[in-house]
């Protein structure tokens, strides 16, 4: 017998019912995430909110590594002046420099890491965090400007390729992260996403 004819034949010898039987769905290839890649992303998660809160609370209590006790924000230092004071290369190095140690300044990037931290560390709010954090690796990479080779004293910026650099790397963790829902996993993002309803862009 041929495989067409006993493809026929156990067609046909199925029982019929006044129901038809449920089509089994499959999904597109590469829709689903498995259980081990969704426990790894959820570490990425974790560890990226660690970064960022860890740079909070550093610039805030100067633990002392790239922050002094004496340069903490709440001994009256700024968050920003020992970065943006640095920059000397790029359309925007003069402006950058004008910003360095201004209160507002210091007051959007501590309450953007702060934020993106604690977002990523409990699994809520993905989507603002990946907007916040990708806007703020953005201001970083144009005040480093990987794209010059030497600043305008001729001094070597160090940069080893012009395009991609951490900060890139970064922004582009943080939008798939919330692409993935990796609040979902070891995160409160079930959670959120009832909470939120059909506000989406909370997620």
């Amino acid at each position: 017998m041929s495989f067409q004819n006993q493809a026929k034949k156990t067609e046909t010898s199925q029982p019929v019912t006044g129901h038809s039987a449920p089509e089994t769905v499959v999904p597109p290839r590469g829709a689903l995430i498995t259980t081990t890649a969704a426990r790894l992303t959820a570490v990425l998660r974790i560890a990226i909110g660690l970064v960022f809160l860890w740079a909070f609370l550093d610039k805030t209590f100067g633990f002392g590594y790239t922050t002094p006790p004496a340069r903490a924000w709440i001994h009256g230092g700024s968050p920003t002046a020992g970065f943006l004071r640095k920059v000397d290369v790029g359309p925007l190095a003069g402006a950058m420099r004008s910003w360095a140690g201004a209160p507002w300044a210091d007051w959007l990037f501590m309450i953007g890491m702060a934020g993106v931290g604690v977002a990523l560390l409990l699994g809520i709010g993905l989507r603002i965090a990946a907007v916040a954090g990708s806007a703020m690796m953005m201001l970083m990479w144009i005040a480093e400007w990987p794209p010059a080779k030497a600043t305008a004293t001729g001094q070597a910026t160090g940069s080893s390729n012009p395009i991609i650099d951490y900060h890139v790397i970064y922004a582009l963790v943080l939008i798939t992260l919330a692409a993935l829902y990796a609040g979902n996993t070891w995160g409160l993002g079930r959670w959120w996403s009832r909470l939120i309803g059909k506000n989406r862009w909370l997620v």
